[in-house]
């Protein structure tokens, strides 16, 4: 499928052999014209791992050099990663671009000079990553996970806790929340709009362990939620001070 440049383009030349009058070139041309900015991601090289730099790789990604094939491994990504309208992409890059939008808030555009790729493709791959790995490994923080929340597991989280002069001698976990801020939506305006902090903003709970890993997630969760969220908080509140 051609690009709107590549369309634009021959509607030039067309143009300038008479193909198109200056009414056709002119309507022709404004339809083939992005709605999205324009940048030079064709000036940069394609990526490649191997040139990263091990220092770079770390600043960048968050993770060591030698450690993103194996991350790539463990979270099962397979060898190529297609989007829904065929861009296509390998495992490490499409990796790269999910820890580089993590690791530091940022832009898509903050990331073409990395990987030489306009912004719609890089937003393609992350969302398609984020998917991915959710449809994966999400049962781990929306479910109870036994691999890290079975019984003698939770004993240690209780004593790690109540060795730390807790009153409590059978909390294994700590419940939090935080605000997300999101654009206003153009529907439901209300429905996700939050009179404390006076933007519009999800909600979501979490609980953490001593040993700093999220055990259990909730949300998404808007206003229309709200009592379904306090009686979650509560569940998970009697839940971090019983052991089973």
């Amino acid at each position: 499928m051609a690009s709107f440049k590549s369309v634009r383009d021959l509607l030039l030349i067309g143009f300038d052999e008479g193909l198109l009058d200056e009414e056709e070139f002119l309507l022709l041309y404004q339809q083939y014209t992005s709605l999205n900015a324009e940048y030079p991601y064709t000036s940069y090289p394609a990526f490649d791992l191997e040139l990263k730099d091990e220092v770079e790789c770390k600043t960048e990604f968050r993770v060591e050099k030698n450690d993103i094939p194996g991350l790539a491994d463990t979270l099962r990504i397979p060898e190529i990663v297609k989007c829904y309208q065929g861009t296509i992409c390998g495992r490490e890059e499409a990796l790269c671009i999910l820890l580089k939008r993590f690791a530091y808030f940022c832009r898509y555009s903050d990331l073409i000079p990395t990987f030489g790729r306009p912004v719609p493709e890089l937003a393609m791959i992350n969302n398609k990553m984020i998917s991915l790995i959710f449809d994966i490994h999400g049962h781990r923080l929306t479910e109870w996970n036994h691999q890290i929340l079975h019984p003698e597991a939770l004993e240690t989280y209780a004593t790690a806790v109540s060795n730390k002069g807790a009153a409590l001698t059978n909390c294994f976990g700590f419940v939090d929340g935080t605000v997300r801020q999101i654009c206003r939506p153009g529907k439901n305006q209300r429905v996700v709009y939050n009179g404390h902090k006076r933007v519009h903003a999800l909600k979501f709970q979490s609980v953490a362990l001593p040993n700093g890993i999220i055990a259990n997630l909730y949300g998404p969760v808007g206003k229309f939620l709200v009592n379904q969220g306090i009686k979650f908080i509560f569940f998970q509140q009697v839940l971090c001070q019983c052991l089973y």
